[in-house]
Formats: C-alpha cells, sequence, structure tokens
C-alpha cells in the first residue's frame, strides 16, 4: 500500500530539535539493540552540540531506527509538545510551526485555547495550523479513553500526530493493544481513520511546480511517481532539493495543505482565487494552440498532469519563446544583486545585474547538477545528450553553465535564461561523446534547439561568469537589496523603506506588507487594497476583470472589464498592424491596440519647414504663456492646451485655489489635491472634501510635513492636529524657506520638497520661464534664458527629459498608454480617476534598491514620462549603473506585457516604453561646487544607513 507523504510528523520533529538537545533522555537509547547503527545514531542524539547537524541526523533517524522498535520511538516522542501531554498545555501547541505567519506564530505559542489568537491567524490563510489542532483535538478525546502510562495510549498518540493517511500496521497495533483497555478508544479511531481520505503521492505532483529550482521540480515528480515509502520520499526531496521542510518554503507549505485537508470555507470562494490568474495572463501569448491549452489547463486547474505535458511540447519550443518567458517572470521576477553563493562563488558581488534565483537552493541546484552531469548523461525532458567526462573536459565552463541555468541572468531584450548559441556548440564540440550521437545529432543540430540565440544581449555569455566580479565588498555595499533575499512571511510582499520611521533607531530598510496571492495555486502577490486585473476563468483572450485585494487575503469584489477585440489590427499606410504591435510613423512612436491606432503627438520636421521648426504639437511656438487644463496638468500656452483638446485657464494649476467657492458637506473642510488626470471620462477635481477623522490607524507610515515644520505619522494625524498640509514625507531642513523651482512638468513648486512629494524631479531654480523641446531636432535656444545647475556625477552622459531645458544624470522611459483603457478603469472604480500619481507610486514598488527612486510626468506629446534617478546628493557611478538597469527591467516588463506589472491598474493600460539611459565615461571633469541651493537631490540625502525618506 502507497501512504501519502508524512510530510508535518517529520516537520514538527525538525522545528522542536532544539527541545530534543535540552531534553533527549540518554536512557531511551537502551531500548535500542546494542552496537547496532540505530543505537549508534541514538546516541548521537544526547551529545551532539551543533544544531545543524542534530537537525541532519534527526531527519535520517527513522533510517537507522525502524519503526518496529517501538518503546524507542515511544520514549523519544514523549520529547516533543503534542498530543500525548495535553496535561502540560493545550493540545494545539505542537501545531504552532506550522503557521505561516510569524505573528500567528507566536501568538499560538502564548495561547491557551486556539480561541486566543483568531485575530493574527485567519483561518482562510492558516488551513494547515487550524487543521493540525483540529486533528490534534480529535486525538485528544479519543486517546483519553485510557490512562496515560500505557503503550495503547502512545500507539493511538502516533495515529493523530502524523499527517499521513495512517499505515495498516498502526491501526492493527492499535486495535491489538488497546481493545483490552478500552473498546471506546477502538471505535473512535476506527471512525477516525475510515474518513480519514487515503491518498497515493502523485496526487501531490501539483505542488512540485511551487519549487524554486527545475532539478528540484523535476526530482520531486520523480520521487512521487516512483518511491513507494514516505521516508524514501522525505529524504529524496531533501537531497534533490537542498531545502529544508519549512513552512515558510513555497513547496513544503502546499504538500502541508494537501497533507491537511482545510476544513469546508466560511464562505464560498472568490472565483479568481480557483486559478493562477498571474500565470493565465501569459497564456494568450501562445503562439500554437497546443501550448495555448496547455497553459489554460495548468493555470486554472491545479492537480491535472497537464505539467508534465507543457515541459515537453512547450518548454523548450524556440515558437514558445514569449509564453515561457512570460511564465518566467510570474515564478521568478528579475531582481537586481547576487551575493552569498557559495557553489557559483563567480556570481558574487554583482549588485548591478540581473537574475531570476539568486538564492541558496539554485546555488545547490547547480552542483547537484554537475554530479548528475558527471555520469556522462545530460538528460533532458526530450532526448538526453551524451558527454564526456566533464571533470576534465573544460570543467569550469560546465560549472559556468550549471549555475547560468540555475542561478538565471536576466537581459532586458530577452527575459529567458539561455546560454549563447557560440557556447553551446563551443562547449558540445569538445566535450560532446560524439560516439554515443545518435539520429544525427550534431552540436550544432542540439544547440538550435538548446540555444538558438546568440546576440549576448539575449542569451548569458559565459565567459563573464567564467572569473569572479572585479568589484570588491567595500564598492558592492554602495548598493543595497533589502527585499533580497526576501525576509518577509509568505504572504507579505517586502517593499523597500522610502517612507523613513519616526523611530530612526529601530528603522529597516524594507517594510512586509500584506498581500494577496493571485489564486490559491499562485505564489504571485499583490499589494492589499491594491486594484488587479485578471483574466476571466474561460481564459478567453482580451477578457479580463478587475478585482480588488482584500483584507482577507483574497481578490474580491471583481467586476468585468470589456473585452477587447484582440483579433482586431489596424491599418496604418495601407498595412495591417496587429493588436499590441508598436511601430514608428514618422518621428513618432505608435502603437495598435484592439484596432485602435494610438500614436504620440510630436510635429515632425519636413525639409521645407526646418529652418522655422518647431516640434511642440501642432507646430505651437516656444512661448511660456502657462496655462492650466482641466486634467490637472500646467501647458506651456494655451496653443498647446488646445492641441491636446484641453479646455484651460491662465495660470499655473499650482497656484490656483481650487476650494474657491466650494461648499462642503457640515463638518467637513476642503483640501487642495493637485493632480495630473490620465482618464478624461470622469471630472478631474482638484480638491476634497474631507472631515477631521476621530480616530487614525496607528499602523499607518504615510509621513507628512505640515507648514510649520512638523511631521505627523500620516495625513489623518496632520488634519487630526489641525494643520495644513506642506509636503509628505520627512522635513527637510532646506525646505524650510521658500525657493522656488520649476519641475520637469513645467510647473512651479515653492520648494524642491513639495516637487518630490508630487513626484516630480527639478529641472533648475526659479520660476518656470520656457518650454524645453521635444527631441533633438529643435532649436538650441528655446532655452537660452535658462541657467542649468551642475551634473551631479563626473563623468556622466545625462538626459535631457522631453519639454525641461536642463541636462539630468537619470535614466528616462516614455510610455504610450491607452486613453479608452484608463477611462475604462476609471468609470469601474466608481468614477475616480486615475492620475500620473497613482501610476508612479506603482511603479516605485517594482525598483529594488533604495538608492534609487521614481519621478515622472506627462509629457506635452502625450507620453507618460518616467525618470529612474539615484537619490543621493552625488551618486557614484555604481548607483547610476544600478538605476539604469532598474529602467531597463521596467521598461522591458512594460515591453513585454509582463503580468508582474500589467496585472495592476491603472499599468495595464501601458502600451509600449522607449528608454534612454545615462553612463558614466572616464575623463570627465569634477562637478561644480553645489552653490546653487536646493539642487536636485539635496533633500534626499541619506543621513543614516536605514534612513529612507519619502519627500
Amino acid at each position: 500500500m502507497r501512504v501519502c507523504f508524512p510530510i508535518t510528523s517529520f516537520l514538527l520533529a525538525v522545528n522542536f530539535y532544539s527541545q530534543l538537545l535540552r531534553a533527549q533522555d540518554p536512557s531511551c537509547c537502551q531500548h535500542a539493540t546494542e552496537t547496532s547503527p540505530c543505537k549508534e545514531a541514538c546516541d548521537q542524539l544526547a551529545t551532539i552540540k551543533s544544531e545543524s547537524r542534530l537537525k541532519h541526523l534527526l531527519q535520517r533517524l527513522p533510517s537507522y531506527c525502524p519503526e518496529s522498535v517501538n518503546e524507542l520511538w515511544t520514549c523519544i516522542n514523549s520529547t516533543l509538545p503534542g498530543v500525548s501531554k495535553k496535561s502540560d498545555g493545550w493540545v494545539g501547541l505542537g501545531c504552532c510551526e506550522l503557521a505561516i505567519s510569524g505573528e500567528c506564530r507566536r501568538e499560538c505559542k502564548q495561547a491557551s485555547s486556539k480561541n486566543d489568537f483568531t485575530r493574527a491567524c485567519k483561518k482562510v490563510t492558516e488551513t494547515s495550523l487550524y487543521s493540525c489542532i483540529t486533528k490534534n483535538e480529535m486525538g485528544s478525546s479519543c486517546c483519553s479513553f485510557v490512562g496515560r502510562h500505557t503503550n495503547c495510549r502512545d500507539f493511538c498518540d502516533a495515529i493523530f500526530r502524523t499527517d499521513s493517511t495512517p499505515t495498516e500496521s498502526q491501526i492493527k497495533t492499535v486495535k491489538d493493544f488497546c481493545k483490552s483497555h478500552s473498546l471506546k478508544l477502538v471505535e473512535c479511531v476506527n471512525n477516525f481513520t475510515e474518513a480519514y481520505p487515503a491518498r497515493s503521492p502523485i496526487d501531490s505532483l501539483y505542488c512540485c511546480d511551487r519549487a524554486e529550482a527545475p532539478n528540484c521540480q523535476a526530482a520531486c515528480k520523480h520521487l512521487l511517481r516512483t518511491m513507494n515509502t514516505d521516508q524514501e520520499i522525505m529524504d529524496g526531496l531533501i537531497k534533490e532539493c537542498g531545502t529544508q521542510p519549512l513552512p515558510q518554503d513555497p513547496m513544503w507549505q502546499c504538500f502541508l495543505s494537501r497533507a491537511y485537508p482545510p476544513s469546508p470555507p466560511e464562505e464560498e470562494t472568490p472565483h479568481p482565487a480557483q486559478m493562477d490568474c498571474a500565470k493565465l495572463h501569459c497564456c494568450s501569448k501562445a503562439n500554437t494552440s497546443v501550448c495555448r491549452e496547455k497553459c489554460q489547463e495548468i493555470s486554472t486547474h491545479w492537480g491535472s498532469q497537464t505539467w508534465q505535458d507543457f515541459d515537453q511540447l512547450c518548454e523548450y519550443n524556440p515558437m514558445e519563446t514569449e509564453l515561457i518567458n512570460c511564465l518566467a517572470d510570474v515564478r521568478e521576477p528579475c531582481q537586481l544583486g547576487c551575493k552569498d553563493l557559495t557553489y557559483c562563488t563567480n556570481f558574487n558581488n554583482r549588485p548591478t545585474e540581473l537574475f531570476r534565483s539568486c538564492n541558496m537552493q539554485s546555488d545547490q541546484g547547480a552542483m547537484n547538477d554537475i554530479k548528475l552531469w558527471s555520469n556522462g548523461t545530460i538528460k533532458m525532458p526530450f532526448m538526453n545528450i551524451p558527454v564526456l567526462d566533464i571533470r576534465k573536459c573544460l570543467p569550469d565552463m560546465w560549472k559556468a553553465v550549471a549555475c547560468s541555468l540555475q542561478i538565471k541572468p536576466c537581459h532586458s531584450k530577452s527575459r529567458g535564461s539561455v546560454i549563447c548559441k557560440s557556447d553551446c556548440v563551443d562547449i558540445l564540440t569538445k566535450c560532446g561523446d560524439k560516439k554515443r550521437f545518435h539520429g544525427g545529432q550534431t552540436p550544432e543540430r542540439l544547440c538550435e534547439v538548446l540555444s538558438p540565440v546568440d546576440d549576448p544581449e539575449r542569451c548569458i555569455p559565459l565567459h563573464r561568469y567564467l572569473t569572479p566580479s572585479s568589484l570588491d565588498n567595500t564598492i558592492v555595499e554602495e548598493i543595497l537589496h533589502p527585499c533580497n533575499p526576501n525576509p518577509c512571511p509568505s504572504n507579505h510582499l517586502c517593499q523597500v523603506n522610502r517612507k523613513g520611521c519616526l523611530d530612526e533607531i529601530n528603522c529597516q530598510a524594507y517594510r512586509c506588507v500584506p498581500g494577496c496571492k493571485m489564486g490559491e495555486a499562485s505564489e504571485f502577490l499583490v499589494q492589499q487594497d491594491a486594484l488587479i486585473q485578471v483574466p476571466t476563468g474561460d481564459g478567453t483572450a482580451g477578457c479580463h476583470e478587475m478585482c480588488s485585494c482584500g483584507p482577507s487575503g483574497r481578490l474580491e469584489n471583481c467586476v468585468e472589464i470589456p473585452c477587447m477585440e484582440m483579433e482586431k489590427g489596424c491599418i496604418v499606410e495601407g498595412q495591417r498592424k496587429n493588436h499590441g504591435t508598436t511601430f514608428r510613423t514618422d518621428c513618432n512612436t505608435c502603437s495598435c491596440f484592439a484596432g485602435e491606432t494610438m500614436c504620440s503627438t510630436r510635429k515632425c520636421p519636413t525639409e521645407n519647414d526646418h529652418w522655422l521648426f518647431t516640434d511642440l504639437p501642432c507646430k505651437c511656438p516656444y512661448r511660456f504663456i502657462p496655462v492650466c487644463a482641466s486634467n490637472g496638468r500646467t501647458y506651456p500656452s494655451g496653443c498647446v492646451a488646445r492641441c491636446m483638446d484641453q479646455k484651460y485657464v491662465f495660470g499655473h494649476c499650482r497656484f490656483s485655489n481650487p476650494c474657491a467657492g466650494i461648499a462642503c458637506p457640515r463638518n467637513q473642510r476642503c483640501i487642495a489635491r493637485h493632480r495630473v488626470c490620465l482618464s478624461n471620462s470622469s471630472d478631474c477635481p482638484q480638491y476634497e472634501c474631507v472631515g477631521r477623522p476621530p480616530v487614525c490607524d496607528r499602523n499607518s507610515m504615510e509621513l507628512a510635513c505640515d507648514t510649520d515644520g512638523l511631521v505627523h505619522r500620516s495625513l489623518c494625524h496632520l488634519q487630526q492636529a489641525g494643520k495644513t498640509l506642506a509636503y509628505m514625507g520627512h522635513c527637510q531642513e532646506a525646505c524650510k524657506k521658500t525657493n522656488k523651482v520649476c519641475g520637469h512638468n513645467g510647473e512651479t513648486y515653492n520648494t524642491v520638497c513639495e516637487a518630490f512629494s508630487d513626484r516630480v524631479a527639478v529641472d533648475y531654480e526659479g520660476h518656470c520661464r520656457a518650454v524645453g523641446a521635444l527631441s533633438d531636432t529643435a532649436l538650441d535656444s528655446v532655452c537660452s534664458e535658462v541657467s542649468c545647475p551642475p551634473i551631479s556625477t563626473a563623468g556622466c552622459q545625462p538626459i535631457i527629459p522631453p519639454g525641461a531645458c536642463c541636462p539630468i544624470c537619470a535614466s528616462m522611459l516614455q510610455i504610450l498608454w491607452s486613453q479608452k483603457q484608463m477611462n475604462t478603469f476609471s468609470k469601474l472604480n466608481r468614477n475616480r480617476p486615475m492620475t500620473v500619481h497613482d501610476v508612479l507610486q506603482i511603479l516605485r514598488l517594482h525598483i529594488s534598491v533604495p538608492q534609487c527612486d521614481v519621478f515622472g510626468y506627462l509629457s506635452i506629446d502625450n507620453r507618460l514620462v518616467v525618470l529612474v534617478a539615484p537619490v543621493d546628493h552625488q551618486p557614484t557611478p555604481l548607483q547610476i549603473e544600478a538605476c539604469s538597469k532598474e529602467a531597463e527591467k521596467i521598461d522591458s516588463l512594460i515591453n513585454y506585457a509582463s503580468p508582474t506589472l500589467v496585472s495592476h491598474v491603472p499599468l495595464s493600460a501601458f502600451l509600449s516604453s522607449e528608454i534612454k539611459t545615462s553612463s558614466i565615461h572616464s575623463g570627465g571633469s569634477l562637478p561644480s561646487p553645489v552653490h546653487h541651493i536646493l539642487w536636485f537631490f539635496l533633500a534626499f540625502i541619506i543621513t543614516a544607513p536605514l534612513r529612507l525618506l519619502e519627500v
């Protein structure tokens, strides 16, 4: 009889190994036969001082001491918390380590009953914990029919302590030992064992797909299909995956949930939670109908055997590169930085490179791959590649191959993780065992399938990882990666803490915020309260729902979004363009979206008017007579506003009083809320009527500075104190006095802090007085009246944002977006306008290093301009490079419509992106002394290692 995986019994043992270290009674070992391997292993339990060695031996102990040594196991188990020690405390204490949330684990351990921690331990997310408690309570009831000091009690406890289906021998043992003591106990156990669902290991195959490393996924599936005993499966997984059975690990968490069937839900689970909505986003990218159908099946019907078919048909299909890369984004998003590897050490100290899987599991996986390949065959899902002894033939190259395929470097133009074709051909030509090649195999033909690309920007060049990084630890520390590796529980997102802390001593560089999984089988999290776009359940291309991430940790309040006509193309200059295609018409960028062609609105030069050319829309002159448009944007002239089809009044938007003439309801007051709206289906009010809140959320950390220079925990606390908001973030000494600056959006701000609070970077000091060019073809004299500050870093090749006058050392994205989609999202969200600030705040979550931040504005030619810039006053070359890589990452996510980005509303309205990055060249002159007060990043100087400011 094949039995289900006994994960929790071992998990409990592993989690309480430290108690064994303190409490293990050496006399237990007298029950083992003298000089036997069991006796030797048992004796070591009482003598080993190393916790890691003790944990390892405890996991291996069943291999030395069989189940038949009843007295030994009864003695050892008596040291573990469980149902047999009810008098020593609450029966659920032994289950506490199964909690996913750290707060839940702490409260569980301090509780005297399960009613004491219902606030921290939600039944929806802590199914393993509550199922374990229910089972322990049942065991406590059944086993209480006999006295505590009998073998019958111990054998009864053993049935309820394990998570697997009780074995026939366990049930028979209870009957044999207990029928003379208590028939009620036997009857109670029978009722439980008959109701307990019998499962085969293969029922848990889908859990293998949650493993991070591909070699672990393959090993897991192989073990579940071929192994018959629980111990074989456990040992095999620990060995092949290099991970310990902890509930925070996605694979083990899945097995735990499977082993302990959850209680019936208290309410019906919303439709999106029954699938992996993030992966379902990718299915429309399939080029073949077979892979599209397999993708939809594995994304909606977990537990099916479709993963194996998908791997064989699609995983290495060169026609499905876009689909595979999309799925890789969901499973393992690209992140900056790699460090602390012990085997793939050449990948360490690379803080400005992107990797999918820089962790200890992948490091161990690479070492295991080399061991497997040393047998002379590289096994693939659809072929075996015979090789010579790789320990003698190019061993460094093979190590680089194994580490590259496990650590998975990312590239901006292609996010796939394949080595370059020339490297593949070279290594198989020299080390392939050609005598065992068959079916016309040659290195060239094999590599045509395995590594069809040879562009170093689209594949992994092995030479980069044949030697260590040239950076030393001192330089590497210029860039922090607080969320890599992830320090948060599995149901929380890690975010860079840009909002600072009131208590600077205990301030962390990251925050763990609650999130929602995009489906019960998904590991992809979105932030609580976020609006999320998910495909409909039937997988129809172009059909989506908009949901919110609720406090329950699930997607809820879903509403249907009108389906997009993805099969409807665009006719441009007599040629058909497919949905999602980006192209150029003259000097403008265009995109075809559901049959509609959308382009930027720059004026393109012609031979006849080049000498008097203006690149502003509608040939508007470069005169600067600012007007405030109905969308909340300040345009340089009425001509530009009319060309953008905007109603307007003269003057800067921020210098107007939006509360003039506004009558708010009783007990509320009017507060200015300046914003630029991207949706135009509803009004774009520049004010809000708010009441003075009686109670503010103590957990809120949205620091706000008032006009008196005092900082408040949140805007709510500021309003409660009856103060007036100056800007969001810490109060800055440099911003106590008004010193006007011009932002890249053409808006004049009272202080640089006010501009940063609006997520706008500064162009120059003083009032805005000129409109800059949109392209390199415009007149050089348009900003002649402006005095630009010095570049912040020596040798930086800067960029000039469109409509600005001064160069800046930053990276820039120019994003084309869908007005129609923005309007749709606004209507579905109770006519709340979609704003530039909304977009920038979400994009900030995708920046993983605190040395970079996001600024942006709506350009004159109606594109969204996003700047990823260093926040230090004089950033180092490495920090500038890191910001460039972060910008390239976001640019790639937009252009490939990655679910990690387009799942978020309103970012899902993005159509295409163009990028320009700053670079550092040697020989540049040193920057001038900063005599211009309040220059670009003055307020962002980090005054303490963990003080990350949002202003």
